[in-house]
């Protein structure tokens, strides 16, 4: 399908490709290498061919995953073919089986994230994100408070500003770094914009300057236990601060379709643009059978529920594609954004 809305703002829209399954889909295999189709093509270039091929906007970027040692031939392979299609491509950077909180894996994290950061740098990546402020799904952990969640903020800006300083991004493509927070159950401690915003904060104060940014995803604010006004008001002061950061099109609790969140999207994707501070929109789905997150759906089963109404996952990101260039026309339609 030729596309037929026009953009008419210079916002970059783009895709996060979670609707393939992290399992047989992002992960790379036990021998490192990324998921493949019958032909020989990479799946995640695959499926952003197909959602490029029917999406009735043109899609800008594309986010995809980074994981630790991956191999560096199917790495290059991946941005390149995404970068052949025309996208422009931002890392996030994935961090497992160390706690970034914890001083005695400040060595592992730190080595983990240097080396996505020297992917990036080598094919001139300008923005990275990372969900690397606690270990993901962690047994036994516990939400952190007083001098505790103090301690967790001042090793999580050390961390950063190590790892900023040794893969030397002050010299290199990479403009700005994006903080993600997750819900509760994926994390215990830093599950709401209030919480990542003095992690932002503390890091700039290390490095002297607001390269790190907090990420709005609509997801995540929706499940935390902030209000939509509550959100709102973070969301101006990190602008103010000039910390904010891109914004996730994702629903909240299914993480399907987004006709599934209940006001959030809209919401907090205006309060970000309203700013002027927010550059860039990905739209973010999750595949409701996708084995890496089965922990989460038997905690919650909510986030289990398919969300297609009949259609395929490409379809439905391609819908939510169409839904939010219209939120972002009709925005410039109203004067809010340019």
């Amino acid at each position: 399908m030729a596309t037929d809305i026009t953009l008419r703002t210079k916002i970059e829209l783009g895709v996060v490709p979670t609707h393939i399954k992290f399992v047989g889909g992002l992960v790379p295999d036990e021998a490192k290498k990324f998921p493949r189709e019958a032909d020989g093509k990479l799946t995640v270039v695959a499926e952003m061919e197909r959602i490029i091929a029917i999406s009735r906007v043109k899609i800008t970027s594309a986010q995809i995953p980074s994981f630790p040692g991956a191999d560096p031939a199917d790495i290059n392979e991946m941005i390149s073919g995404l970068k052949d299609l025309g996208l422009i491509v931002h890392l996030i950077m994935m961090v497992g089986g160390a706690d970034p909180m914890n001083p005695a894996d400040e060595d592992a994290v730190v080595a983990m994230l240097t080396e996505s950061l020297n992917a990036a740098k080598a094919h001139g990546i300008t923005h990275v994100a990372s969900t690397s402020l606690e270990e993901w799904m962690k047994e036994g952990a516990v939400r952190k408070e007083g001098a505790d969640l103090d301690a967790a903020i001042a090793q999580l800006a050390k961390v950063h500003a190590r790892a900023y300083n040794d893969a030397g991004i002050e010299s290199s493509s990479i403009e700005a770094w994006h903080f993600e927070f997750l819900r509760d159950i994926e994390f215990q401690t830093f599950t709401d914009l209030g919480r990542v915003s003095q992690v932002v904060a503390a890091t700039n104060a290390i490095i002297g300057k607001p390269f790190f940014k907090a990420m709005v995803d609509a997801a995540h604010c929706g499940d935390s236990a902030l209000s939509i006004p509550e959100n709102e008001a973070l969301i101006a002061q990190l602008a103010d601060s000039d910390e904010l950061g891109l914004f996730h099109a994702s629903a909240k609790t299914t993480r399907g379709c987004l006709s599934t969140d209940d006001g959030w999207i809209g919401a907090l994707l205006t309060a970000c643009l309203r700013t002027g501070k927010t550059q860039h929109v990905f739209v973010e789905l999750f595949h409701h059978e996708d084995p890496a997150f089965e922990g989460l759906r038997a905690t919650d089963p909510n986030h289990g529920i398919d969300t297609r109404d009949g259609r395929s996952y490409t379809q439905t990101v391609a819908d939510g594609l169409e839904a939010t260039a219209r939120r972002l026309n009709n925005l410039v339609a109203r004067g809010i954004i340019k």
